[in-house]
């Protein structure tokens, strides 16, 4: 009798977890950014060897600053790329792989992270500007505006773009032509900064 009115009990809890649902369906895949270079396992440089660098966090237009990826249809119609999902904002993945180009290709300290613990005068702000398809094009699109200070504490401006051909305007295209516009400005950031 007992273990009937336990199970009375249960059984609107059971049928109610049928019912519920808690964030909608997971993605079969999450888009990433992967570097083309790290910086190797071990010691890295030291403090005393030049100055370190400081990434400050990167803006996004409000277009990107969500985990989809943007397509650009006409000048003025913007879509979302069918079932293509970042796993973190494009600002803050594309940061991280800036970051660890400029680690594996100038050997400097760079510090990332918004409070990365320790005075570096020479900081790297940036803007993404575009990150995404263009539809008109076919060809994924990564356009970053960077700002940092140079010597005698004038600040430096530069515009970087890449452009990468897409053949067809899916996920299996779209993201790898992604990570390939987003290497190879972070390439030309690391020669930037030096």
């Amino acid at each position: 009798m007992k273990s009937t009115v336990k199970l009375a009990a249960l059984a609107p809890a059971l049928l109610l977890g049928g019912c519920l649902s808690f964030g909608g369906d997971a993605p079969d895949s999450l888009l990433t950014l992967t570097p083309a270079a790290t910086a190797p396992a071990g010691a890295g440089p030291s403090a005393g060897r030049g100055n370190p660098l400081a990434i400050v966090e990167f803006e996004a237009s409000k277009a990107i600053d969500v985990t989809r990826v943007p397509v650009q249809v006409t000048d003025t119609q913007l879509a979302y790329l069918q079932d293509a999902v970042w796993v973190d904002r494009p600002a803050r993945l594309f940061g991280q792989l800036v970051a660890e180009t400029i680690r594996s290709r100038t050997n400097r300290i760079v510090v990332d992270g918004s409070d990365p613990g320790m005075s570096a005068t020479d900081r790297l702000y940036g803007t993404l500007r575009s990150f995404g398809y263009d539809a008109r094009t076919a060809e994924a699109v990564v356009v970053f505006d960077a700002v940092r200070n140079g010597s005698d504490s004038v600040a430096l401006t530069r515009r970087f773009e890449a452009r990468v051909p897409v053949a067809a305007p899916e996920t299996a295209f779209v993201g790898p032509a992604l990570n390939e516009a987003a290497n190879d400005i972070a390439g030309q950031v690391a020669d930037w900064v030096g």
